[in-house]
C-alpha cells in the first residue's frame, strides 16, 4: 500500500513540474501568431514581390520582327530560343529560325511620313503622294523608281514577267496580296511597301534598297553589297539620274499634276 501511494506521490510532483514546460510553449506559441517577426514579414514581402514580377514579365517585347527575304512581321512579343525565334503574333505563336530573322524594330522606331509636297509632276501623283504618306517612303524616289521601270505606263510587262508601274515580280504580287497587278492603286502601294521593306532592311540606305529592288535582295546578300551586273548599275544611275530631276523640280517650285495618262512606253 505504501508502496502504491509512493508512486502516486512521484507521478503528483512530475505533473507539478510538467505543468509549467507545458504553459510555456503555449505561450510561445501565442506570440509566434499574435506578432510574428520582422524577419518573416521581410521574408514574405520579398516573395510577394518576386511572384508579382515573374507575373508581370511578359515576352521579350517588339513590334515588327524584319525577315531576311525583306519581310516585316507585326509582332506583339518574342523569345529566343536555341536556333531560333518564337514570336507572338495575333494568330498565335510561330517559330522562326534565328538565321532568317534580320532584326526587332519598335513601332516608334518608324519615322511619321513626310508631309506631302505639292511639286511632283509626273501622272499618277495622286496615287504616288498617298502611298508615301502611307508608307514614309520618298515620294520622288516613288515617282522616281516608276519612270524608271516602267516610264509610267501601267500596262508595261517585262520579259522576266515584272508587271505594271513598279514592275512587280509575281513572287512580290503575291507577297503583297494584289490582286490586279495592273491597278496603278494596288501596284503603286505594293511597291512602295517593298521600296519600305528594302530601305529598314538596309538601314535606309538607298544604293543597297535599289540594288535589291532591282536584283534581288539575295544577289545583294550574296556579294556583300550592290552586284557587279552592269543593267543593276545602269539601273541605279538612272534612278539617282530621275531623282535629282525631281529633287530640282521641286526646288524651282513646280506644280504637281494629277494626270493619270500614262507616258509613251518605252520598254
Amino acid at each position: 500500500m505504501r508502496r502504491r501511494m509512493l508512486s502516486a506521490e512521484t507521478f503528483k510532483k512530475q505533473r507539478t513540474h510538467a505543468t509549467p514546460v507545458r504553459a510555456t510553449c503555449l505561450s510561445e506559441r501565442s506570440k509566434q501568431k499574435a506578432l510574428p517577426s520582422r524577419a518573416r514579414r521581410a521574408e514574405g514581402l520579398v516573395i510577394l514581390a518576386l511572384f508579382l514580377t515573374l507575373a508581370a514579365a511578359p515576352l521579350a517585347r517588339a513590334e515588327y520582327a524584319v525577315l531576311r527575304n525583306g519581310q516585316r512581321l507585326h509582332i506583339t512579343g518574342y523569345e529566343h530560343l536555341a536556333t531560333a525565334y518564337r514570336l507572338q503574333m495575333a494568330g498565335g505563336l510561330v517559330d522562326v529560325a534565328a538565321e532568317d530573322v534580320v532584326a526587332f524594330e519598335p513601332e516608334d522606331s518608324f519615322p511619321a511620313p513626310p508631309p506631302p509636297a505639292a511639286s511632283l509632276n509626273v501622272p499618277f501623283g495622286e496615287l504616288i503622294r498617298a502611298a508615301a504618306s502611307k508608307h514614309g517612303v520618298d515620294q520622288e524616289l516613288i515617282a522616281s523608281v516608276i519612270a524608271v521601270e516602267s516610264n509610267f505606263n501601267p500596262r508595261a510587262v517585262s520579259p522576266k514577267q515584272a508587271r505594271g508601274l513598279m514592275q512587280l515580280l509575281p513572287e512580290t504580287v503575291a507577297r503583297f496580296a494584289v490582286t490586279n497587278v495592273f491597278d496603278p492603286a494596288q501596284n503603286i502601294d505594293a511597291g512602295t511597301r517593298f521600296l519600305k521593306q528594302l530601305l529598314t532592311r538596309y538601314d535606309q540606305d538607298l544604293g543597297l534598297a535599289l540594288a535589291a529592288y532591282n536584283a534581288g535582295p539575295d544577289r545583294v546578300e550574296q556579294y556583300r553589297g550592290v552586284p557587279p551586273f552592269p543593267e543593276t548599275r545602269m539601273y541605279l544611275r538612272r534612278v539617282a539620274r530621275q531623282l535629282d530631276e525631281h529633287k530640282k523640280h521641286k526646288t524651282d517650285g513646280g506644280q504637281t499634276a494629277d494626270s493619270t495618262q500614262p507616258a509613251p512606253d518605252s520598254r
